[in-house]
Order: structure tokens, then C-alpha cells, then sequence
């Protein structure tokens, strides 16, 4: 017990002397012992390193789990050292759901039947999902979690440390330096004329006493000085790994973006088949056109080339008809409210401007992404696109 209260005697103490040297230098009044500049620098990438790494890692969560009580309960089973139980996608979910209503609907009424494929191709995108997001959180998260929970934790703790080997390097050099000053001043020759020989005794004994303090702090000096070297040294090492950190993170960002493509590819596989077998109905269950993601990708409506196919000339290449010959057909003719304004981009088309009504019809041998539309005694081609038709 004897040594415990001894141990925690010196440790206070020497947590007092560190708060004082601190807070002088923070007051101005101490001096401090600075670190070289390649050392400042590798200081400044480490810390640029963990603050950037922990904003990736903790989007990247985000981005994986955007529902943040599935965050919170997989952050609970990882603190309890716990497996996190399986949990289903959401495309798993709706594939489910959809399958379960077709068996409801009847799997052999059109409805029921697009529904059985829709639910299908929702789940096999959900499992490519699951498997995604089990491929990035071991290629991508666990690496920046162990460097953020193992390789910085171990790297704060010696820089704790090298601070602590500091002020205890710079309280030394201000006890030397006082002990130097005392000394001097307790060396001084004395006055044999108006001093007494009791006085010079009294005076050689402590300039005695001082040259002892002064060798005393001269060697905790060295003693500090070494600890301080040995630690800076420690710390200089694991900062410098932070290369190796960068060249792994590197490794692990490729593995991420490759799953990631990998995934995105899958989806648009799936996609892609699913609106093959959609596309396949027949009767009077047709699918929209756009429903057709190759041949009208997502573009501004008022970009004039969303609405051509991605693998067919343009409609003055196309369509040789004469648009002063056209005629309107008997029958067939329909009214249209013009969705979005629109500049004609020729001749051959007609503008158009949001909310006017028109008169729209087609041809034989037209391209079916474009009408024949007239006002008045104007007439043109116009994109379907822009058109609500009405009757």
C-alpha cells in the first residue's frame, strides 16, 4: 500500500509539473522545445489521413446502409463482439411481395404473370446487392476500420507520449537554467569589508547546495533529453508507415470500385432481360416505350437527341418524305397538348410552345418517335415525346 501511495505521489507530481510547463508556454512565459520540419510535415499528413479516412469510411457506410437504425444495430452487435444476423435487401423484399401478389392475382392473368417476372428480376437484383455490399465491407470498410481503430489508436498513443517526453524535456532545461542562474549568483565573490565571515560560510554552503542542484539538473536533463529521442523516434517510424497506409487504401479503393461495376453490370443485365421478356407480350398488354432503356437513356427534356435512337440517324438522314406533300389521312388524326417548348431544328420540323394544342397524325414509313403535327396552316415534324396526346 506503502508503494502505491509513493507511485501515485510521483505520478501527480509529475502531472502538476507537466501542467505548469504547459500552461506557460501556452501563456508565453516558457520555452519550447520545437520539431523539425519533416517531422511537423509527416504530423500534418497523418492527421489529413485519419480525418479524411474516417469521413470516406463513414459515407461509404451511408452509401452501403442509408437506413441509419440498420447502422445502429450492426454498430451494437460489433461492440458486443456479435455476429449481425442476415437481413434481406430491399429488391429481395418487393420481389417477394410482387411474387406473393401474383399468386394472389393468378400467375396466368397478364397482370399476375408480369408481376412473377418484375419479382424475379427484383430479387436476383437484390442478391446482387447482398453480395455487393458483403464484397465491399470486407475489400473497403474493414481496412480503413482496422486502420482507424488499430494502426491510429497506436499512433496517438505514442504522439501522447512524445508530447509527455516533451515537457518534461522543456521543464528540465527551465530548472537548469534556474539552477545555472542561482548558481552564478551564489558564486559571486563576496565583500570581506562589510561582510562577515559567518555571511561567506553561509554564502560558500550554498553555492555548494547549488552546484549539487546544478549537476542534478544537468543529468535529469540528459535523462530527458534521451527518453525524448527514443519516443521521437518511435513516433517518426509509425508516421512514416503512413505510406504503406496510403498504398493499401489504394489497393482497397480499386477492389471497391471494381465490385462496384461488377454489381451496376449485373443490374443492367437483369434489366436488360427483364425488358426483353416484357417487351415479348402480346395483345393488348404492351409495354411503353419508354420502358426501352437503350433506345431513350435518361437526357433533359429539352435536349433534342434524348429522344432519338442511340443507334439510328437522325430524322433528316431517315425520313426522306416531303413534308409540303404530306396529307393528314381521313381518319386518325388526333389532338395533342405540347408538353415542354421546343425549336425546330429545320425546315422539315415545326416548334412548338408549352401548353398550345395541335393537331398531330402519322404517316406511312415515319419514324415512330416523331408525329406530323400542324397549326394552322403550318406543318412539321415533332417529337412524340413533347406531346400529351389527348384524343
Amino acid at each position: 500500500m506503502d508503494f502505491n501511495v509513493r507511485k501515485l505521489a510521483t505520478d501527480a507530481g509529475i502531472f502538476f509539473s507537466r501542467a505548469v510547463q504547459f500552461t506557460e508556454e501556452k501563456l508565453g512565459q516558457a520555452e519550447k522545445t520545437e520539431l523539425d520540419t519533416h517531422f511537423e510535415n509527416l504530423l500534418s499528413r497523418a492527421d489529413c489521413t485519419k480525418n479524411w479516412t474516417e469521413k470516406i469510411y463513414r459515407q461509404t457506410e451511408v452509401l452501403l446502409q442509408p437506413n441509419p437504425g440498420a447502422r445502429i444495430e450492426e454498430f451494437l452487435y460489433e461492440k458486443l463482439d456479435r455476429k449481425v444476423p442476415p437481413r434481406p435487401t430491399n429488391g429481395e423484399i418487393l420481389g417477394q411481395f410482387m411474387l406473393e401478389a401474383a399468386k394472389e392475382f393468378g400467375p396466368g392473368t397478364p397482370y399476375g404473370s408480369t408481376l412473377i417476372k418484375v419479382g424475379d428480376c427484383q430479387r436476383r437484383l437484390g442478391g446482387a446487392e447482398r453480395e455487393f455490399l458483403q464484397t465491399s465491407s470486407i475489400s473497403f470498410l474493414t481496412p480503413l476500420h482496422n486502420f482507424l481503430e488499430g494502426d491510429w489508436r497506436t499512433i496517438s498513443r505514442e504522439r501522447r507520449l512524445l508530447e509527455n517526453r516533451r515537457l518534461d524535456l522543456d521543464a528540465c532545461k527551465a530548472r537548469l537554467k534556474k539552477a545555472k542562474a542561482a548558481e552564478t549568483k551564489a558564486a559571486a565573490v563576496p565583500d570581506f569589508q562589510e561582510t562577515r565571515p559567518r555571511n561567506y560560510v553561509l554564502s560558500a554552503s550554498a553555492s555548494a547546495l547549488w552546484n549539487d542542484e546544478l549537476d542534478k539538473a544537468e543529468h535529469e536533463l540528459r535523462v530527458a533529453q534521451t527518453e525524448f529521442d527514443g519516443q521521437a523516434e518511435v513516433t517518426r517510424l509509425l508516421l512514416e508507415g503512413i505510406s504503406s497506409t496510403h498504398v493499401n487504401h489504394l489497393r482497397c479503393l480499386c477492389e471497391f470500385v471494381e465490385a462496384q461495376a461488377m454489381y451496376y453490370s449485373q443490374c443492367h443485365k437483369y434489366m436488360l432481360e427483364l425488358q426483353r421478356e416484357l417487351g415479348s407480350c402480346s395483345g393488348d398488354i404492351r409495354c411503353p416505350d419508354s420502358l426501352d432503356v437503350n433506345s431513350h437513356p435518361a437526357r433533359s427534356p429539352t435536349d433534342r437527341s434524348a429522344f432519338l435512337p442511340l443507334n439510328s440517324a437522325s430524322p433528316l438522314e431517315t425520313d426522306a418524305l416531303q413534308i409540303e406533300e404530306v396529307q393528314p389521312p381521313a381518319s386518325g388524326t388526333r389532338k395533342a397538348k405540347v408538353l415542354y417548348d421546343y425549336d425546330a431544328a429545320d425546315s422539315s420540323e415545326l416548334s412548338l410552345w408549352a401548353d398550345e394544342l395541335i393537331t398531330v397524325y402519322t404517316v406511312p414509313g415515319m419514324d415512330s418517335d416523331w408525329l406530323i403535327g400542324e397549326r394552322g396552316n403550318q406543318k412539321g415534324k415533332v417529337p412524340v415525346t413533347y406531346l400529351e396526346l389527348l384524343s
